[in-house]
């Protein structure tokens, strides 16, 4: 209906530019919304105060022309001028029942379109550090970024779901180290574990299929291996320089090769897990790119080079400073140290040209909420980059805190001591996990439950709205059951009948979904579609309790039918874009 509205308001805008009511060069963007109070209609514009200055008319009696441009058409039965010009559309209720037969002849395509146009976003997200298995503040990244790909992918925009594997600098070091010390262990060697290593059982279990595949390959003397480093934080020293120290020792000991392969088997394993974690999620990449290869493609040089041209790059103290705090940045950025070496900053503004070389029409970063901070320099690099930054949209995840009763679970992938998403997965389940995560605006901090997302109660929400759709289906059983068939016809022709109020609020409900769809796409909240979801429920609940739905009068019942079903097939589409079950039985 309201694609409808649009369409024929911008028919009565083209006609008013014919008649030299309004310029023919003018841009017009129409705002249509649903009328808060019935009173006022169903929908309702402020396009003629919009349009009155440019006009140069009285906002009313630019309405006035409005109304008299638009075509006739059934869907409208009466417009009204309210206040300073607002115009208020009455919808005509015969064309409520349409939407039945739409989402019957539509079935699983309801709700798509093509108002992306084909044009090319990539969605960037989880890009978790491969230094071990997936936890629950990961898994919330997870569900919200591949339902804001899935949206887009909804409503027309060709979209690629990319994961940055950070596989290169300290932190992979950091637990290539530590899994090669675990490994000695397994030769026999004793030695002291460092504070800042990577401690879950996970390593062990790398460093145990590492020593069983290549023997004592890597087998060092444990004495040559601590000699004269400094002391750990334990014995009162400082464990960023121990870590640090451990990591040149493994370098030295190892060689390049043997040290190159030790890190391959952490890297290989980790990655591979994270893989399978998130596609038992029901999350998938086209594209997984490897940190590591900007470095061994010259990105890196790239890509400085290109802000150096520019002229943001200069040298100060030894190092080269990126004058990013000249492009809204709040300081300058170093992107090579003193000692010659790039910065993890540097990394990314070759990844971003990557990117912009790859030529998306938009960019989305989905990042956690620690990196709130980092915008202004990614968008500064941008810039330098001569790419428009608007192309550059970043969403913040904030971290999701796990309670098991009304203690706190901490997490920590140096201590070894947290939850997986794996583990939630397996105790709640997938369904529970991503219905959970799309619950409220990923800006937003969120508690989970455990107890309610595992609960077969009204008060679970993602039990409430699968349960509405398999109360359908039982509907659908028992008119089998009864051996009464279903006349989809007959039904079709008495949707006139649907008129308790229950009805006609699942009707208006079911024309708002495709307009949900588009709003959660271009909004990038998938959180409006779980709103909806719950609201359509709880409509459909009220409905099945208060009528029969296999009455005596196959007409009413056919009919009723029809909406149920349509209601069905709703909940279906809705849910199968978030990638939650729609359970016919529970």
């Amino acid at each position: 209906m309201k694609t409808k509205l649009e369409y024929l308001l911008q028919n009565a805008i083209d006609a008013l530019k014919t008649q030299g009511v309004l310029d023919r060069e003018l841009t017009v963007q129409i705002v249509l919304e649903r009328a808060r109070d019935a009173q006022h209609g169903d929908f309702a514009t402020n396009l003629a105060m919009m349009l009155a200055k440019p006009a140069k008319s009285n906002p009313r009696q630019l309405a006035e022309k409005i109304i008299a441009a638009l075509p006739a058409d059934r869907l409208i039965s009466k417009v009204e001028i309210a206040g300073p010009g607002f115009i208020n559309f009455f919808l005509n209720p015969d064309y409520l029942f349409d939407i039945v037969k739409q989402i019957h002849v539509a079935g699983s395509t309801f709700g798509l379109s093509q108002s992306g146009q084909g044009k090319r976003v990539q969605v960037e997200f989880v890009s978790a550090n491969p230094t071990g298995p997936l936890h629950v503040g990961h898994g919330r990244g997870a569900a919200y970024g591949s339902a804001v790909a899935d949206l887009l992918a909804a409503v027309g925009f060709t979209v690629e779901r990319e994961y940055y594997v950070n596989d290169a600098g300290r932190q992979m070091d950091i637990l290539a180290t530590s899994v090669w010390l675990r490994y000695l262990e397994e030769c026999g060697e004793v030695l002291p574990f460092p504070g800042n290593g990577y401690r879950g059982d996970y390593i062990r279990d790398i460093a145990r299929s590492l020593h069983q595949r290549d023997g004592e390959l890597y087998r060092r003397a444990a004495g040559a291996v601590i000699a004269d480093l400094p002391a750990d934080e334990a014995q009162g020293g400082d464990k960023e320089k121990h870590i640090d120290a451990l990591i040149d020792r493994a370098k030295t000991l190892l060689g390049e090769a043997d040290y190159r392969s030790v890190f391959q088997v952490g890297l290989d394993d980790i990655l591979a897990d994270i893989k399978d974690d998130l596609a038992e999620f029901g999350v998938s990449y086209q594209h997984w790119f490897s940190e590591r290869s900007l470095m061994e493609d010259d990105s890196i040089p790239q890509a400085l080079q290109r802000l150096d041209s520019a002229g943001y790059l200069y040298k100060q103290d030894g190092a080269t400073w990126f004058a990013s705090s000249r492009l809204g940045d709040e300081k300058d950025r170093v992107v090579v140290r003193d000692n010659g070496q790039t910065t993890y900053f540097a990394s990314d503004i070759a990844y971003h040209m990557n990117k912009l070389d790859r030529g998306f029409d938009q960019i989305v970063n989905i990042w956690g909420a620690d990196h709130h901070g980092y915008i202004p320099r990614v968008r500064a690099a941008m810039q330098a980059l001569g790419a428009d930054e608007t192309k550059l949209k970043v969403l913040l995840v904030q971290f999701a805190v796990l309670y098991r009763g009304d203690e706190k679970v901490q997490m920590s992938t140096r201590s070894g001591e947290f939850v997986t998403l794996r583990q939630l997965r397996n105790e709640v389940g997938n369904d529970a996990c991503r219905f959970f995560y799309a619950m409220r605006k990923s800006e937003q901090h969120m508690d989970f439950d455990l107890k309610l997302a595992t609960s077969k109660t009204n008060d679970n929400p993602v039990y409430y709205v699968q349960y509405a759709h398999a109360r359908i289906c039982s509907v659908l059983r028992q008119l089998d059951e009864k051996h009464r068939p279903r006349d989809l016809a007959l039904g079709m022709g008495h949707l006139r009948s649907l008129t308790e109020s229950h009805e006609t609020e699942l009707l208006t409900a079911l024309w708002k979904y495709p307009e949900v769809v588009e709003r959660a796409a271009t909004q990038f909240e998938p959180h409006q579609l779980i709103t909806y979801l719950r609201e359509l429920a709880n409509q459909f609940h009220s409905y099945y309790n208060a009528h029969q739905f296999l009455v005596d009068d196959d007409g009413l019942c056919n009919a009723r039918l029809n909406l149920i079903c349509a209601v069905k097939q709703v909940f279906a589409n809705a849910l199968g874009l978030l990638k939650i079950n729609a359970p016919e039985s529970m």
